[in-house]
């Protein structure tokens, strides 16, 4: 799995950095995704594809290998 997020698409929902904390984190001065592990663990993959349907603007594309 490969993961890519779209900064310009970001609203700083937090909803990535609440359902996938080890792949996700925020910025602290305007809340956009930060992407912690763009190749994460299968372990995370679950969440991870949780995090991307949870998405409300879109911004996390997950590539399945």
């Amino acid at each position: 799995m490969k993961i890519e997020v779209d900064k310009d698409a970001c609203i700083g929902s937090g909803q990535c950095l609440l359902t996938a904390p080890e792949v996700f984190d925020q910025r602290d001065d305007d809340a956009i995704v930060e992407l912690l592990d763009a190749e994460p663990p299968e372990s995370e993959y679950p969440a991870v594809r949780d995090a991307a349907r949870g998405c409300p603007a879109g911004a996390i594309t997950v590539h399945e290998n």
